[in-house]
């Protein structure tokens, strides 16, 4: 049996200290025990600055220390699947940010792994615990638009527009940069979720910002895409539109409509600096005007934090500790990590081919992985 506090490491120190090591520290189950960065100095000082007892420059120091029970991974995706790969064979629980991994095969073998090893291994999809995309997902459940006629997906969004931001791995597609990994690994989890699996899908992804300044100097050209249009076509037959672009200046930000037979629902907010805060849910049947949906009392956040993502990440960790005690990875899982990473390698193949793609069920990829 798991004891508590639960003993954590934290894995990569950008969205790590701003998200993952507070959120840790916020719930009174988890304990941030150790931190990793590859410069010894660098993690000296985070670990001293947030009071973590170790400070770890390798991967192996974190994983021989008998405190840490689970490591969360916040690096880079193209480190992903090594060292989630090596935290599940060294028998510890895992949380990982998307996208999952490179592709949807490397994901497989951790599903595999977590399953073998007998540990909890979750995905931060923390969209699926956000107020009122929860109040959303209810009223969807609820048969309130009826039968759906079309579901419009629009994330636009201004981070990658200016031209001199950097060059670095997000600018690389063999490295999991571009605003599919970014963006889309997270829609295709909340389509999935919301409106069930995706039967064969038709993408396009576009690179508007072909170089950016190098670090060393003069310019690097960036392959990875910041705008991605997609086609799908769900397995109950609904289309599906989603334009996801990291490019757009004064872009509308995040937005889902649902248009039904008897109603519509529309879930949006224009918040370009945070993408959690500001979300708000309209309402109409029978061809009335839309209305607010006031968000219930028990959906909300305990608490609410200056950065949107904070509140949402400590429900995460809720399933974390919930996973470890049920001995289950409870939803959202390596498993969602793995159909959104598959939707995501169909979207490339779809974009290079120029055709529709047909989506397997995740039962028969696993067969043929």
């Amino acid at each position: 049996m798991a004891q508590f506090p639960l003993g954590v490491a934290v894995v990569g120190t950008g969205f790590g200290q701003k998200i993952h090591i507070p959120g840790f520290q916020e719930h009174p189950r988890t304990q941030v025990m150790a931190v990793y960065h590859r410069d010894a100095e660098t993690a000296r000082a985070i670990a001293t600055a947030h009071n973590i007892p170790y400070a770890c420059q390798r991967l192996e120091e974190i994983l021989a220390l008998p405190e840490v029970k689970a490591v969360s991974i916040t690096t880079p995706p193209f480190l992903h699947y090594e060292m989630a790969k090596a935290v599940l064979q060294a028998g510890k629980h895992l949380l990982l940010e998307k996208p999952t991994t490179l592709t949807a095969r490397e994901a497989a073998e951790l599903y595999q792994l977590a399953t073998q090893q007998g540990v909890a291994a979750l995905m931060d999809f923390e969209f699926r615990y956000v107020p009122a995309w929860q109040r959303f997902a209810e009223l969807l459940a609820e048969g309130f638009v009826g039968q759906k006629r079309l579901i419009n997906v629009d994330w636009l969004v201004s981070g990658r527009a200016d031209p001199s931001r950097p060059w670095n791995w997000y600018s690389r597609k063999d490295q999991g940069g571009g605003a599919l990994g970014a963006l889309g690994s997270h829609t295709f989890d909340y389509i999935s979720w919301l409106f069930g699996p995706v039967q064969r899908l038709c993408g396009y992804l576009s690179t508007g910002i072909a170089t950016r300044p190098a670090p060393e100097g003069g310019t690097k050209p960036v392959d990875s895409d910041d705008t991605c249009s997609l086609m799908l076509e769900l397995a109950d037959g609904t289309p599906c539109q989603v334009v996801l672009s990291a490019a757009t200046y004064q872009g509308r930000g995040h937005w889902v409509e649902v248009y039904g037979d008897r109603g519509t629902l529309v879930l949006g907010s224009d918040h370009q600096k945070d993408y959690v805060h500001g979300f708000r849910l309209w309402a109409s049947q029978a061809g009335e005007p839309l209305t607010e949906v006031e968000i219930p009392q028990r959906l909300e956040f305990p608490k609410t934090y200056a950065d949107g993502r904070l509140a949402p990440f400590i429900r995460i960790v809720d399933r974390l500790v919930e996973s470890i005690e049920r001995g289950e990875s409870l939803t959202p899982s390596l498993r969602e990590g793995l159909y959104s990473q598959l939707l995501m390698d169909l979207t490339h193949q779809s974009n290079e081919t120029g055709t529709w793609v047909n989506v397997p069920s995740l039962e028969t990829f696993l067969r043929q992985a």
